[in-house]
């Protein structure tokens, strides 16, 4: 049975430099750690793979990595404590916030935090089928574009991604499919004509070399106003210069489109501060054992970690990355006031719960936004949706 909580205890470190810099622990990890992450073949999934190798290879413990096509089947495992470690994407915010899929009686906002994350080469955006004649966003009114049932993070992406041009989803025709390579595979066989994606992962690469192509339509940065839009929709988008990736991405030809962490490495609140300590540290200490093993791994660089985003990071993983020099009194205020939000979305959940809230889902899910809401309002926190 794979053991579902790591249990460490710091060991120092003997030896002088341990004496010249106080006490530091030791990377001590279980036999056997679960992780979860996006589908085979994804971005995501590459790079856990080969942080698993590295920890094999380094702490000796033996990795499974579970595929799972949607959010709630990558957070599931993580919070019935059959999982350590979940390679999420912007769903860590949608999961905390309580949004979408998560919007409903048996989640509500989760308690989640960060160890690290990326943030490399790639970028993420709305690939399109280079046999559409698609040039710009725009150009999508009235094309089919992909949705996976049960991810927010991929809907609400798409969304924003075509938010740029000023379409909806009144616009474009919604496909829905059942997980993220299901969506891709769509596009293969000429079900669907656009999908939101990373240009590193390995559908889009396989969507390149085929009959139909891809293309990434740019989001110039030069476009206040398209931007402005994208994060009405997605707040936690920033731009980025894409330079590596399926089609023609270089560095000298990059593509001006947006970006936010992925993977970012999630846990929740609950689990220890010494089992993600730890965690984080062997992320940090193994960096050099994965860093190339997988597009995108680079970009989990602990000196290149995004700041003040809109998760919190977990205690232990703070302690980790102070102990690395990559942390700062602005972090560590934003970091309160994140944990503070977190503790005002739990305290509205249970307050909803208590009140008797309707049994039919979609009456549960708009009460719920309403108290949530008003609890954001009252408690003096932003609320983009």
């Amino acid at each position: 049975m794979i053991k579902s909580v790591i249990r460490i205890a710091a060991i120092a470190l003997a030896g002088t430099a341990a004496a010249a810099t106080g006490a530091v622990a030791q990377v001590k990890l279980p036999p056997a750690i679960t992780m979860t992450a996006y589908d085979t073949g994804t971005s995501g999934f590459n790079i856990t793979v080969a942080i698993g190798k590295m920890l094999k290879e380094k702490y000796g413990a033996d990795t499974r990595v579970l595929p799972a096509g949607n959010d709630v089947a990558r957070l599931q495992p993580l919070r019935a404590n059959r999982a350590s470690l979940s390679a999420m994407g912007v769903g860590a915010f949608f999961a905390q916030e309580g949004l979408f899929e998560f919007a409903t009686k048996e989640w509500g906002p989760q308690a989640l935090q960060i160890t690290l994350s990326s943030v490399d080469c790639n970028g993420l955006s709305l690939a399109v089928a280079g046999d559409v004649g698609v040039k710009t966003m725009a150009d999508l009114k009235g094309k089919r574009v992909g949705f996976v049932v049960g991810s927010p993070a991929l809907n609400q992406n798409a969304l924003a991604m075509l938010a740029f041009a000023g379409l909806t989803a009144k616009d474009v025709t919604i496909v829905e499919f059942a997980s993220n390579n299901a969506m891709w595979k769509g596009a293969l066989n000429n079900d669907s004509d656009a999908m939101f994606g990373s240009t590193i992962s390995g559908p889009a690469k396989e969507l390149q070399t085929s009959p139909r192509g891809i293309f990434w339509p740019a989001l110039p940065h030069s476009d206040k106003a398209g931007w402005e839009r994208v994060r009405k929709v997605g707040p936690y988008f920033t731009e980025h210069n894409a330079t590596c990736g399926a089609g023609e991405i270089s560095k000298d030809k990059p593509i001006q489109m947006g970006a936010y962490p992925y993977p970012i490495f999630t846990v929740y609140g609950s689990q220890p501060e010494a089992e993600v300590y730890m965690l984080t540290k062997a992320l940090i200490e193994g960096y050099d054992g994965y860093k190339d093993n997988a597009p995108g791994a680079s970009g989990l660089a602990v000196k290149t970690q995004t700041k003040n985003w809109a998760v919190p990071v977990h205690p232990g993983a703070v302690k980790a990355l102070k102990e690395a020099g990559a942390w700062s009194e602005d972090q560590d205020k934003h970091n309160k006031a994140l944990l503070k939000r977190q503790q005002v979305l739990a305290a509205a959940w249970d307050d909803f719960n208590k009140g008797n809230p309707s049994s039919e889902p979609a009456k549960f899910k708009e009460d719920w936004l309403k108290v949530r809401k008003a609890a954001l309002a009252k408690a003096g926190m932003a609320d983009s949706f």
